[in-house]
């Protein structure tokens, strides 16, 4: 790896520390390196997020030169925004290995720095975190030491949000700031009332042009002394509910409201924290920045596209895209995003949904093709599923479509709202298993476990792209109820991918290949990774495979029949193997009084870190070498993963 250069400033800056040693005047230049470090470090390594922290490069500056970190204690939001402060708190050195196998974590990591002072990979936490640490360091009597939530609008629509502002409305001693980056993006563009009213407040130039001249008069003021204040205060909030035709919303939660204020202005932004220092209770500054900002071609292309562009040349902005020499497999998520709109042209009763990740999900699809019928709800995995289950009690089928760690967030909507009426809702959850270098807030490990402990749900995963859309197919039939359909992140096994759908019986699996010797269950596309597997131990073992497809029901005549005829059996599936498909099928085995050796496969009961999908599976032991070998353990035949490595490439 090439050896990346800081500026003169940021080369002398390891803590926040040596960033206070600096004059305010110094600050632009500091942020101009910061911005160019992440530019040159991110456009060569290419696995990382980028327009996010491009855009609150100043804000991060800001924070760490006015604030006493990490006494003082910054929360990040989600994390995609954090690259600037991992520069700035001793990480400088290694941001070249973000997001790789034993690098830095792309997000906040309280194992990895005392500045971060809060893990986070999902959004909309911050301001809860923030609260609880104000609260708790209140309660000790560290009534100086500083709180401060960075939270983007998009993150703002979560329900969890909401729910931190209004406890934190009434702890009038929690020395709490929460800074709302407002860029009117996620990694999609927000939707949503919250939008509305935040573009309200920055485009109301009557608004604006009042609050500069008021603020100017008052600024006058100072001569009357104590009163001074609240004369401010009165006509700030007067002028607020006013021009805005409506109550500020933050001032209606008992936050004090300052803003909005220019998010690029590091000078007038050190100025305002100082400032807001002072001020006791919860404090909310609004700013505005712009996605990328800074960066020519991600400030002006698409900034869906700029969230995470991978490799790029910084010179011209072209983004590197290797061309396969033969035709290539779809990525799951593009089967989903045209299979869905096949099956809405022929039952007008199909209707998408996903919290924010239109993009992500490739329900951007449907959303371009039927605008009425595919919604985005925001950063709102909760809603999406309540709301999901109103449509179905009305006839609909929804096919609610979230990433499967990001589905935990309503486990209790899918409990009580969707299984518990037995509602027609289709779940499908992409990113299931390991969803590679986002790490371990981003797995899917868990989906199989949680959803198939459900009654009525109906848990299901394709080995292919054909068969997600037969799934699919079969899930939005009369009276199926709540259905699951869990696929991974990235690409299939089938270039010509578009197959003629058909129905399948709910609760069977299909045997892929025979064999004497030992029998592999799998489920889902790991089943791939079986048959490669099995071409590695060709010669030594004959192995039968069963594609269960379904974890719940199980198909118990299939199960019958290899207990009965195979005692050693090895279960493979990217998830947990705690509750996980293994787990059912010993239960069927305890159940039905089967005695065999069973050797489960499988994410472990461990949190496991971030690295390529590749690179997982085989610290985990079920890519293809690891099976191969577990097959030869099992059958007391000789190991040899290295070859098999080097076998399958």
């Amino acid at each position: 790896m090439k050896e990346f250069k800081a500026g003169p400033l940021l080369d002398n800056i390891d803590i926040p520390k040596d960033l206070r040693n600096l004059t305010v005047d110094d600050l632009p230049q500091v942020s101009d390196e910061v911005r160019q470090y992440i530019i040159d470090v991110i456009s060569e390594i290419g696995n990382s997020h980028f327009g996010a922290s491009l855009g609150v490069v100043e804000l991060t500056v800001a924070l760490h030169y006015v604030f006493d970190t990490p006494y003082d204690q910054l929360v990040w939001d989600v994390g995609h925004q954090a690259y600037g402060h991992k520069i700035l708190t001793g990480r400088r050195k290694q941001f070249h290995t973000n997001r790789i196998k034993g690098g830095i974590s792309g997000f906040p990591k309280r194992s990895e720095s005392e500045y971060d002072t809060f893990g986070v990979g999902h959004s909309s936490t911050s301001i809860s975190g923030a609260l609880g640490m104000a609260v708790a360091n209140n309660y000790k009597g560290e009534k100086e030491r500083q709180h401060i939530a960075v939270i983007g609008d998009g993150a703002m629509t979560a329900g969890l949000a909401f729910e931190g502002m209004n406890h934190a409305g009434f702890e009038k001693d929690a020395n709490l700031l929460v800074v709302l980056n407002d860029n009117c993006m996620s990694i999609d563009p927000n939707v949503g009332a919250l939008k509305d009213y935040l573009t309200d407040i920055t485009t109301s130039h009557t608004y604006n042009k009042v609050k500069d001249e008021v603020w100017k008069l008052l600024g006058k003021m100072s001569k009357f002394g104590p009163d001074a204040q609240t004369v401010a205060s009165k006509v700030s909030t007067a002028l607020k509910g006013s021009l805005l035709k409506q109550s500020n919303l933050f001032e209606a939660l008992n936050f004090r409201y300052f803003g909005p204020v220019d998010g690029h202005d590091v000078i007038g932004l050190t100025k305002i924290l100082e400032d807001l220092k002072d001020i006791p209770g919860p404090k909310l500054l609004h700013i505005l920045t712009k996605k990328g900002k800074g960066y020519k071609y991600s400030e002006e292309g698409n900034p869906t596209q700029w969230h995470a562009p991978g490799v790029f040349n910084k010179h011209t902005g072209e983004i590197v895209k290797v061309v396969p020499k033969s035709p290539q497999a779809p990525k799951y998520q593009e089967v989903f995003g045209h299979t869905i709109v096949e099956l809405a042209e022929e039952n007008d009763k199909i209707m998408g949904i996903t919290p924010a990740m239109p993009s992500g999900s490739s329900l951007n699809i449907m959303m371009k093709a039927m605008p009425d019928r595919a919604f985005d709800v925001g950063i709102a995995e909760q809603h999406a599923v309540t709301f999901s289950a109103g449509l179905a009690t009305q006839g609909m089928v929804p096919f609610c479509n979230i990433y499967s760690s990001f589905m935990q967030r309503a486990y209790d909507q899918v409990v009580h709202d969707v299984a518990l009426q037995n509602l027609n809702v289709v779940f499908c959850l992409d990113r299931a298993g390991f969803a590679g270098a986002d790490g371990a807030t981003h797995h899917g490990a868990l989906d199989i476990a949680y959803m198939r402990s459900i009654p009525n749900m109906i848990v299901a995963a394709p080995m292919n792209e054909a068969e997600l859309r037969n799934m699919m197919y079969t899930a939005q039939q009369e009276n199926m109820g709540p259905f699951s359909i869990r696929y991974p992140r990235g690409k299939g096994v089938m270039p010509e991918w578009k197959t003629k759908m058909k129905a399948i019986k709910v609760g069977t699996g299909r045997k892929i290949t025979s064999g004497e010797d030992i029998a592999v269950l799998s489920i889902g596309h790991h089943g791939n990774y079986v048959q490669k597997a099995i071409e590695l131990v060709k010669g030594e073992a004959s192995v039968a495979h069963y594609d269960m497809r379904f974890v719940k029901p199980l198909d118990e005549t299939l199960l019958h029949e290899v207990f009965s005829k195979f005692d050693k059996v090895i279960t493979v599936e990217d998830g947990t193997i705690m509750g996980g498909m293994g787990s059912a099928i010993l239960e069927f085995m305890a159940d039905n009084k089967y005695k065999a050796d069973l050797t489960r496969l499988g994410i472990p009961d461990a949190y496991v870190h971030h690295g390529t999908q590749d690179e997982l599976y085989t610290d985990c032991g079920f890519d293809a070498p690891g099976i191969a070998n577990t097959i030869r353990k099992e059958l007391n035949l000789k190991q040899q993963i290295i070859e098999d490595q080097k076998n399958v490439g």
